[in-house]
């Protein structure tokens, strides 16, 4: 298939494939006697993996890297596992990030009457001491 025809299949763009063909995260794809790109099952397989990871926020490099120790001769299952297992202590870490906010927001909008109210007002005083002070030194 063409890379527009991959495009359509994957999802991803026919200028991401070339990204991904230029930075030897997919391997060099056929082509036609024309010179088109002639993509198959095995390339297809390898965008949509390229994608997930990227969507698990893997780096270019780590991806690059954990895609040479596939594609080495030798088993590197060990290094591979230690790529992933790091990608996912980062995505685990974002992720409890993120909890966090949200736990954050959830109590003040819980809170809202009795915390925020009350806290917003002092902050609404405290300007107003400020723009005071500032007014009376002109």
């Amino acid at each position: 298939m063409n890379i527009k025809e991959a495009s359509e299949q994957t999802g991803v763009s026919s200028a991401a494939i070339r990204y991904y063909e230029k930075e030897s995260l997919i391997p060099p794809i056929d082509r036609t006697e024309v010179g088109n790109r002639d993509i198959d099952a095995r390339i297809l397989r390898r965008i949509r993996f390229v994608t997930q990871m990227r969507s698990a926020g893997m780096s270019i490099e780590s991806l690059r890297r954990y895609i040479q120790l596939f594609d080495a001769q030798e088993d590197n299952t060990k290094e591979q596992k230690a790529i992933l297992t790091e990608q996912l202590a980062v995505m685990e870490e974002k992720r409890d990030d993120l909890q966090a906010a949200i736990d954050h927001l959830n109590y003040k909008l819980n809170h809202y009457d009795d915390h925020m109210v009350s806290t917003e007002n002092e902050l609404r005083e405290l300007e107003r001491q400020h723009q005071a002070k500032v007014d009376s030194e002109d």
